[in-house]
């Protein structure tokens, strides 16, 4: 009985010379940006964006305001065995993130993988999937729509039946 009392005497001293962990000197921002994601940006203001043929890639539409930058693309692309929609969101993504895109609209709703790919010196979100996929009828009709991605806000899609007849157009290419 000796013998356990002064064991948990010692046990106590020992620990009474080393302080319990604490975050009470931790600051926010502590984290190296590297580690962490980075800010997400906020919503892009869609007023006055149209889907237009791309001026310098044939198979392309870009969804944009006129005379800026695009904020969304659709692409005519190859899985092999049957045409691909190549769906690029023009917002900054961390080298090799990856992660979800949320499509909603038109009476549907998708969730297509997106990874981040380098496009003219800048890392961007992209997914690709089989022109036939049922994940494409969200963009197939003709009322607003969003996505949303991984720190890229939400980006709304203006009604139009261009991205309907641009899917169509690539379902019926032969696969290259």
């Amino acid at each position: 009985m000796i013998r356990a009392a002064v064991m948990v005497t010692l046990l106590a001293s020992a620990a009474a010379c080393k302080p319990p962990p604490t975050d009470a000197g931790l600051v926010a921002g502590d984290v190296a940006a590297s580690q962490g994601p980075s800010e997400p940006i906020d919503s892009p203001d869609t007023e006055g964006a149209v889907w237009s043929d791309s001026p310098i890639t044939r198979g392309r539409i870009i969804y944009g305001i006129p005379g800026e930058p695009p904020l969304l693309a659709l692409g005519c692309g190859d899985m092999g065995d049957q045409p691909s929609i190549l769906i690029t969101r023009y917002a900054p993504a961390d080298k090799d993130a990856e992660g979800v895109a949320a499509l909603i609209g038109n009476g549907h709703v998708a969730r297509i993988p997106v990874t981040a790919i380098e496009i003219d010196g800048g890392s961007y979100w992209r997914a690709e999937i089989s022109a036939f996929s049922e994940e494409l009828e969200v963009l197939t009709g003709t009322r607003e729509l969003a996505v949303t991605i991984p720190g890229g806000g939400r980006l709304v899609l203006n009604p139009s039946h261009r991205t309907g007849e641009f899917i169509e157009d690539c379902r019926a290419s032969p696969s290259v």
